[in-house]
């Protein structure tokens, strides 16, 4: 059962096809609320397919998988309402050009504009300001970002940031739909050690704060469950080390031929059939 916050995802067989192959195919999952999720594998394997398959953003093409008791495709829409994106190439970039004051005032607007109820429309503006400055400030407190210490406080163009700066800032704008499930994509690409180490403590305290966290990543880190994507079956297993890769998937269906595209995920599978399935699914 969920709790009053995150949702609890599942999946099994699940996957999508795009024109020239699967970008991911086979995968087996059972996150409880509140946990923190790795998709793990190489870059092209359909790390990416499976975290918008997940949060209702790409149509899986088979299998079936629930996220807060919505069922997947059913209730895409719904599934889209109870969740948000971090940083996705492509898909929910920062701009660059923007402020981090800009992009958290516009996050706070259309977050008003299309979940706010009539009721909070008609409260006076200052009472909505003032709501819209809360929401902003646990958001950020929340993904340990502080305005005041950036070059120019909130005035920090977005080129300005660091990569993990700009990572912190995109959880903040996701958070401040107060969502039950976090998706994020790349989470250690381009990180120092270290700071792919602040990177994950970040998202391991929002899967504690009861948010649960979906997290594309080339190696899982301890105390998650991990789920891969460069096999023709794959099923989420607890990662029990930074180093340790402990999944086990299952062997290729030994009918199918090994040379066929849908044998495989990422043997199989290359970045151009990642790309046809973001354009079969309606994503450009």
């Amino acid at each position: 059962m969920d709790s009053p916050h995150g949702a609890a995802v599942t999946a099994e067989d699940f996957g999508l096809k795009g024109p020239r192959g699967w970008a991911f195919r086979g995968v087996r999952l059972d996150a409880p609320p509140g946990a923190l999720v790795a998709i793990e594998g190489p870059s092209g394997s359909g790390r990416t397919c499976l975290l918008l398959a997940l949060t209702g953003r790409m149509r899986p093409s088979e299998g079936r998988a629930e996220v807060g008791g919505l069922r997947l495709p059913r209730q895409m829409a719904a599934v889209r309402r109870i969740s948000a994106l971090g940083p996705v190439p492509g898909v929910s970039e920062l701009d660059p050009a923007f402020t981090v004051a800009e992009h958290l005032r516009e996050r706070a607007l259309l977050q008003r504009r299309f979940d706010g109820s009539l009721r909070a429309l008609l409260r006076p503006r200052a009472e909505r300001t003032a709501a819209a400055r809360d929401r902003i400030d646990t958001a950020l407190a929340a993904a340990g970002l502080d305005p005041a210490t950036l070059p120019k406080a909130e005035r920090t163009s977005v080129r300005d940031l660091e990569r993990l700066e700009a990572l912190r800032l995109s959880v903040a704008l996701a958070l401040i739909g107060r969502p039950r499930l976090l998706a994020v994509d790349d989470t250690d690409l381009k990180l120092s050690d270290a700071e792919r180490a602040e990177a994950w403590e970040l998202l391991r305290s929002v899967a504690d704060s009861g948010t649960t966290v979906l997290a594309v990543c080339s190696q899982a880190p301890g105390r998650a469950i991990s789920v891969r994507t460069d096999n023709s079956a794959t099923t989420a297993t607890e990662s029990v080390s930074d180093t340790a890769d402990v999944t086990e998937a299952d062997a290729t269906d030994a009918s199918e031929p090994a040379e066929a595209p849908e044998a495989t995920t990422t043997e199989k599978t290359t970045d151009e059939g990642t790309a046809d399935a973001f354009a079969e699914t309606g994503r450009a």
